[in-house]
């Protein structure tokens, strides 16, 4: 198994190699030092080892251009299948059916575009969980008509973004629910800062933290606005340590999460499967939505680590 890592710069290392028959080009939007992209590529190098094939992983750091030149050179090297993200809508319409067109089978993972004609997703539905934080937040009578919620993200107009605010919408435009896409940006302290702001210049009724980024910093953000734990409604993604162990102290009401090392490890196992010739046209959903009783197996697992 030979495992290459590019970064930004689309410089790479290698893993020692064993013999193998197929080659994959995982082409990932976020970065390698990202908590969830870290247990994401554990995720897929297993997949890679135990099926012994050979896999080029690249990370962009949200740098759609690097994305779109790793996916052509993947093109290019006419390997046995590409796994790739769809952080943008539309980024992929001409790509896709290109490799496609050279009988390269295509898998999405964590974020999704089904009108390219890709083959397989393996990820949240991310309307879905949209649509599952509402509701929870309506049926737990903690949001009512009138009220307004504070939807802080790292990336307004990203994928996640607009599907899972639509989610939203669908649950709370017909109870007269108000809600504000907010950009919190992506570097931690900025994130924590901003979203402090807006909670001392506003009252919102309930938060739901459209990213990982933006929950994890949901605990101090509150404490620098003097509530305490389990005052404001919250929830949101909960894929790090830090929002799990909000959850358990009750900072967090419920926290979504996507099972990063099976969205690693899925998209390899799909891609082997439609190299032999078998066909994938279907779906692998990851997501499941915790609480303080059902926490535990995943703190378990980060202090395992």
């Amino acid at each position: 198994m030979k495992c290459i890592v590019a970064t930004i710069l689309l410089t790479t290392t290698a893993l020692p190699a064993a013999a193998q028959d197929l080659t994959f080009y995982l082409l990932s939007h976020g970065g390698p030092s990202d908590k969830f992209w870290v247990d994401w590529n554990a995720g897929a190098m297993t997949a890679c080892e135990e099926l012994n094939v050979t896999c080029n992983v690249t990370f962009s750091n949200g740098d759609f251009a690097v994305q779109k030149e790793a996916f052509n050179a993947a093109i290019a090297a006419q390997p046995d299948g590409i796994a790739t993200t769809s952080a943008q809508p539309g980024l992929w319409m001409e790509e896709v059916p290109a490799a496609r067109d050279a009988g390269i089978p295509v898998v999405f993972f964590n974020t999704d575009d089904p009108a390219t004609g890709r083959q397989a997703y393996v990820g949240a539905d991310l309307t879905g969980v949209g649509v599952m934080w509402a509701e929870y937040l309506v049926d737990g009578g903690f949001v009512s008509e009138g009220d307004s919620v504070f939807l802080p993200v790292e990336v307004p107009g990203a994928s996640y973004q607009q599907l899972e605010t639509a989610g939203i919408a669908s649950v709370f435009d017909p109870l007269g629910i108000t809600y504000e896409v907010f950009d919190a940006g992506t570097d931690p302290a900025g994130i924590q800062a901003s979203m402090s702001d807006y909670m001392l210049a506003n009252e919102p009724a309930a938060i739901i933290a459209l990213g990982d980024s933006v929950a994890a910093a949901v605990q101090p953000v509150l404490e620098n606005a003097g509530y305490a734990a389990g005052e404001m409604p919250v929830v949101g993604w909960g894929n790090s340590q830090a929002t799990a162990e909000a959850v358990e102290g009750g900072w967090v009401n419920a926290a979504a999460w996507q099972f990063p090392s099976a969205q690693g490890f899925m998209p390899v196992a799909l891609l082997a499967l439609a190299a032999k010739g078998e066909p994938i046209g279907y779906d692998v959903l990851t997501l499941s939505l915790y609480d303080a009783d059902s926490v535990q197996p995943i703190l378990d697992l980060y202090n395992a680590q």
